[in-house]
């Protein structure tokens, strides 16, 4: 049987060296049936006209503003043609074989509605990568970590995870969806603008039913760092903001009711350091993420206490473990607090 159209979608703005780094390894994918999209957000640059004139294969979308990673996704997706839609970032390298793994783990297993990569670090190949690592996870006060790594300490891939699996949610920096479920459940939620929208879709294809796995029989080497660096106010800002819109958007008011105290304890104590160490800006993102949450919650209704709750894979937090009980790698952490995916 012929293996299914994809088609892989590039949201770029004012990135020409990461491109010209990147992109000729997705044009040389090995995939017998492969669109490639450049979603370009109103570049200065000349990054799509190089696109262009470089790789005429490419198509190209020209967006007429920055629309960041969210919007930049959802205006470009409606003009693919593939059964299944890859998000891949602009400094993401791949190998020629990397894309039939993932599309083997999908139609081998229809209820898979997303699967990752495992992705390894551009620079030293043997270190996992912040942005997904192999296979994301949420503790119970919405923090995200993933199998090889928990908060910025990153391991050394020596095989430990490359068994393919369920996972809770799976990177927006190389992420194979099916169409079909994107049409059901929506595409990325604008409002998250960056970071954990791909979290939140995850959330949201558990609870419609599908499943989200990690294959790394693929891996892929990401950059990392371009759009906001780590220690960048605008990054606490989002991180910190979008995680009690996850809670508040998936969780029924009987389970958000007795999360919320804890997590506004835990980004309290978390604005402390940082303020102790002198990075203020980030101390002041975490109270602007705070305040700007109580205004985007409007926009939405949460579920109702009647409904099957999809909780967090990780019953604990990983705060305490981290800080105070030395868990510095996704085994360290105690597998009985790891609960079954899907609804409760």
């Amino acid at each position: 049987m012929p293996l299914p159209r994809v088609s892989v979608v590039i949201v770029t703005w004012n990135a020409l060296p990461l491109l010209r780094e990147c992109l000729p390894s997705v044009v040389a994918t090995d995939y017998p049936d492969l669109e490639i999209i450049l979603a370009d957000n109103a570049s200065t640059d000349g990054s799509a006209d190089w696109v262009a004139e470089t790789f005429p294969s490419v198509k190209i979308v020209r967006h007429p503003e920055n629309w960041f990673f969210c919007r930049g996704n959802n205006e470009a997706i409606p003009h693919t043609t593939g059964q299944y839609v890859c998000l891949l970032n602009n400094d993401v390298e791949v190998p020629p074989g990397w894309l039939t793994p993932l599309v083997e783990a999908m139609e081998a297993q229809p209820d898979v509605a997303a699967v990752q990569p495992k992705l390894l670090q551009y620079h030293d190949r043997t270190m996992f990568e912040y942005a997904g690592a192999s296979g994301g996870f949420l503790d119970r006060y919405a923090y995200p970590f993933a199998r090889g790594r928990l908060f910025t300490t990153l391991e050394r891939d020596t095989g430990q995870y490359d068994d393919a699996r369920d996972i809770f949610w799976a990177t927006g920096a190389a992420l194979l969806l099916r169409r079909a479920a994107l049409d059901e459940v929506g595409l990325l939620d604008e409002h998250f603008v960056m970071h954990q929208e791909e979290v939140d879709l995850c959330w949201r294809l558990w609870r419609a039913g599908w499943r989200v796995r990690v294959e790394p029989r693929s891996e892929v080497y990401h950059i990392g760092g371009g759009s906001l660096p780590q220690g960048n106010p605008h990054k606490a800002y989002y991180n910190f903001r979008n995680s009690f819109l996850l809670l508040w958007k998936h969780l029924p008011p009987r389970h958000f009711r007795r999360v919320v105290a804890g997590r506004y304890a835990l980004d309290t104590a978390a604005a402390a350091r940082f303020a102790a160490a002198g990075r203020f800006g980030e101390a002041d993102a975490i109270r602007r993420a705070h305040f700007d949450f109580r205004k985007l919650r409007r926009h939405y209704t949460p579920p109702s206490d009647h409904e099957p709750v999809v909780l967090p894979s990780y019953t604990g937090s990983i705060v305490p473990a981290y800080h105070l009980r030395g868990a510095k790698t996704f085994a360290d952490l105690p597998a009985d607090k790891f609960r079954r995916l899907g609804p409760a």
